[in-house]
């Protein structure tokens, strides 16, 4: 009994950020895909470059380019109290994005688990 509660406590603190708020979570393609059908409480975020972005991205994403040196602050302009959508060309600077969102006391950050190149592959559809 006590290592299944021992266990269960580990479990869930390594599962929680500060404040017990799930803080940032890998997403699969159908699941991004869901999340986006939710309206407009969302906040969509393409943290790749300007041409990458032009060559094709999610309708909707604000562009908010990795690279830029005033990319925080950019990140900081977002609202803490929504939850924010994350993407990238394949899951790096997106998956380093959602940690940053995460310590910056952003709650709920959904990264797309292998960027846009997975969403293509499975089908889906881009804007340019």
């Amino acid at each position: 009994m006590r290592l299944l509660l021992f266990s269960f406590l580990t479990l869930t603190g390594f599962s929680c950020s500060q404040g017990g708020v799930q803080a940032q979570t890998k997403t699969s393609v159908d699941d991004f895909e869901a999340l986006l059908t939710k309206g407009d409480a969302l906040q969509l975020v393409d943290v790749r470059t300007p041409e990458e972005y032009a060559a094709g991205h999610l309708e909707g994403a604000k562009l908010i380019d990795f690279y830029e040196e005033g990319f925080s602050q950019e990140l900081e302009q977002l609202d803490k109290k929504r939850p924010v959508l994350v993407y990238c060309a394949s899951g790096n600077r997106s998956g380093k994005t959602a940690v940053l969102l995460g310590e910056m006391g952003f709650k709920k950050i959904y990264d797309l688990d292998g960027g846009i190149k997975a969403w293509r592959a499975s089908g889906k559809k881009t804007v340019e």
